[in-house]
């Protein structure tokens, strides 16, 4: 009797990329709860739009270039480019403003370069930076906690009214950059800040934190690139505190629990598409944004670095695999300046 002789992929349960994209969206909950607790149905209003856009702009650009639809759109890679956004926006950004940083996400991102798999740059980066370049007041400035009214917040979010000075305030990253006399511990006082971060950010990190070690235990992506990132950021923010002085820049705990750091460590830098790929690869990919992130921070020109340290690493990550390629099994190591017979 012949034996069938099954070929490669061996892996069973359906549409697999279909299943990591699910199963990132169910780790962004925790952060997504947090946010709705803090900023009320902003952030659910944001995610409804973002995804439902997402979805259509894909399908436009997939039936301009005459691929199937429906095979595209259900392996989730778009809603979670939209989740992804969704979440770095502020929760009551103009539908506008949403619109442009998904479109630019998914077209100039993604399907710019032949979609998923293909794209060089993380699109919801991508996405992130167009907007924040283009609209930087917007990008900035963030609901206080628990004071934005359902009614109100819709008002905004459509254009309808102007915020008003008492719904908005400059994020803790924003207040501390921007700082030029009162110290740490007077600014500590301020609206802004919270026990070690920016007020709501702390748990908003530690939500999206939870969500990272979920993904970590599911085995979605390895540890390399977040604890690189989350180690170099530390050791950066360690060497450069300079105390609570007017011009400190801030201490570890406050750049770990600040802005998108959790975030970036656990959805943006394990993107396995943009990001190195041998495991090597990934913790010196991880330690250059967190590198990056805490130069943007602490004397570049925007308050948060996060999106520009993903992107100016994913062009780094072609030379980050020349150099970290693995040893092929079965062969020796090759010793530098040999010439071997071929």
């Amino acid at each position: 009797m012949a034996l069938p002789r099954p070929t490669s992929p061996h892996a069973k349960g359906g549409n697999r990329t279909q299943q990591v994209m699910l199963t990132v969206l169910a780790a962004t909950l925790p952060g997504v709860l947090v946010l709705t607790w803090l900023y009320g149905a902003g952030t659910l209003i944001n995610l409804l739009w973002a995804s439902g856009a997402a979805l259509a702009i894909e399908a436009l650009i997939l039936r301009m270039r005459q691929r199937p639809v429906g095979f595209f759109l259900r392996d989730g890679s778009a809603l979670v480019t939209a989740v992804l956004l969704a979440l770095a926006l502020p929760p009551y950004a103009p539908w506008w403003l949403t619109l442009i940083a998904v479109a630019s996400g998914i077209v100039l991102g993604k399907q710019l370069y032949g979609g998923l798999g293909q794209n060089p740059f993380n699109p919801a980066m991508v996405g992130y930076v167009v907007v924040l370049v283009s609209f930087p007041l917007q990008m900035t400035t963030w609901p206080v906690a628990h004071a934005v009214s359902l009614g109100a917040g819709l008002q905004q979010i459509l254009g309808l009214v102007a915020a008003p000075d008492a719904w908005t305030q400059a994020t803790a990253l924003d207040v501390l950059k921007n700082n030029q006399s009162l110290t740490v511990d007077e600014l500590w006082q301020g609206p802004a800040f919270g026990h070690f971060g920016g007020i709501g950010s702390e748990v908003v990190n530690l939500a999206f934190l939870a969500g990272g070690l979920f993904l970590l235990h599911r085995r979605l992506f390895s540890w390399h690139a977040p604890v690189g990132m989350l180690a170099a950021l530390f050791v950066m923010s360690l060497v450069f505190w300079n105390g609570s002085g007017s011009d400190s820049n801030g201490s570890p705990l406050f750049h770990l629990l600040s802005g998108a750091t959790m975030l970036g460590a656990f959805f943006i830098v394990t993107d396995p598409v943009s990001g190195a790929t041998s495991n090597r690869g990934r913790l010196v990919f991880g330690i250059g944004v967190g590198v990056l992130v805490y130069v943007i921070r602490a004397w570049g020109g925007y308050p948060d670095g996060v999106a520009f340290a993903v992107l100016l690493m994913n062009l780094a990550a072609p030379t980050i695999d020349y150099y970290t390629r693995p040893r092929t099994y079965g062969h020796a190591k090759p010793v530098r300046g040999l010439k071997t017979e071929d």
